[in-house]
């Protein structure tokens, strides 16, 4: 998302195109899903809170390296630097210490930068000795991939236009190419769920709208959340759709920065019964400036 400089924070670059007024809606109906869930008793009502949080990536090379975008292959599509895969591991070691909750599955748009930020998050999650002093997954011995599951999900995926990525950069015919098993390679081994259908079967169109873009984050956040709904999730996206994640479940709300591995959270109340659920709506809980997200309720 807008990039100026060599700022490491997303900001808006547009007026106020992820500020979205929602009046409160009922709950999601009951609804038929695929449970993962084994400890619910079937002739009763489970109800609990689901977690979700959605981080944005770590620090990427070409806000540091102008002169890397000439000589790269897909200039549009840069990796982290060391300070960024560092931050990164180090938001994974915070959520595993600090969180009350377990993190279950992870889903990370193809972009490089977000697979890179997801593996380092995923290491530390899974790292068997939790060392205080480890800087990054080259400091993790070994791992569990029991722990968390991962999987690619293009609905993820940086905004597709102009605003996000420059003319000069992006592919000449518009289309974004991304090599899943080359990149499912690139997270710790075991972790990824093969299982596991994308949402989005395909990328959007080069030149889609800011405001589609935000509709597609707001859209795959509910999706997998409903598709998961037993279970507390990690998204690993783009400043845009952390952005998204606040300004469309809290009213009146206007985010203003989103700095690198921010991370919204947000809860909901899930009520399980047999093999269909139902949702209340959710509630943001990430206070302005805690987590690195800034934003203004008006």
């Amino acid at each position: 998302m807008g990039r100026t400089g060599l700022c490491n924070c997303f900001i808006a670059s547009f007026p106020t195109p992820i500020s979205i007024c929602r009046r409160k809606k009922p709950l999601i109906p009951w609804r038929k899903l695929n449970l993962m869930a084994t400890s619910m008793d079937p002739s009763g009502t489970k109800t609990y809170q689901q977690n979700v949080l959605v981080m944005r990536h770590g620090d990427r090379l070409d806000n540091f390296d102008q002169e890397w975008e000439k000589t790269a292959d897909r200039p549009w599509d840069p990796p982290l630097i060391q300070n960024g895969l560092n931050r990164a591991f180090g938001t994974g070691r915070e959520f595993r210490t600090r969180l009350p909750f377990p993190i279950h599955r992870v889903f990370v748009s193809p972009f490089l930068r977000c697979i890179q930020t997801a593996s380092e998050v995923v290491a530390a999650l899974c790292s068997v000795d939790d060392d205080p002093n480890a800087k990054s997954s080259n400091d993790v011995i070994a791992i569990d991939p029991s722990r968390v599951k991962v999987s690619i999900e293009y609905g993820l995926c940086e905004m597709l236009n102009k605003t996000a990525i420059r003319i000069d950069v992006a592919p000449k015919d518009g289309i974004f190419r991304f090599d899943v098993p080359q990149l499912e390679a690139l997270l710790p081994s075991g972790t990824v769920d093969p299982t596991v259908e994308p949402v989005y079967k395909e990328l959007p169109q080069w030149e889609e709208t800011v405001w589609d873009a935000s509709s597609r984050y707001e859209r795959i956040i509910k999706a997998l959340a409903d598709k998961y709904p037993s279970q507390n999730l990690l998204l690993v996206t783009h400043g845009e759709g952390v952005g998204v994640s606040v300004s469309a479940f809290k009213e009146d709300t206007d985010v203003i920065e989103v700095d690198y591995c921010a991370y919204s959270e947000l809860t909901r109340q899930v009520s399980l019964k047999n093999e269909s659920f139902s949702a209340g709506n959710f509630e943001v809980l990430t206070e302005s400036g805690q987590t690195g997200v800034t934003y203004i309720a008006e």
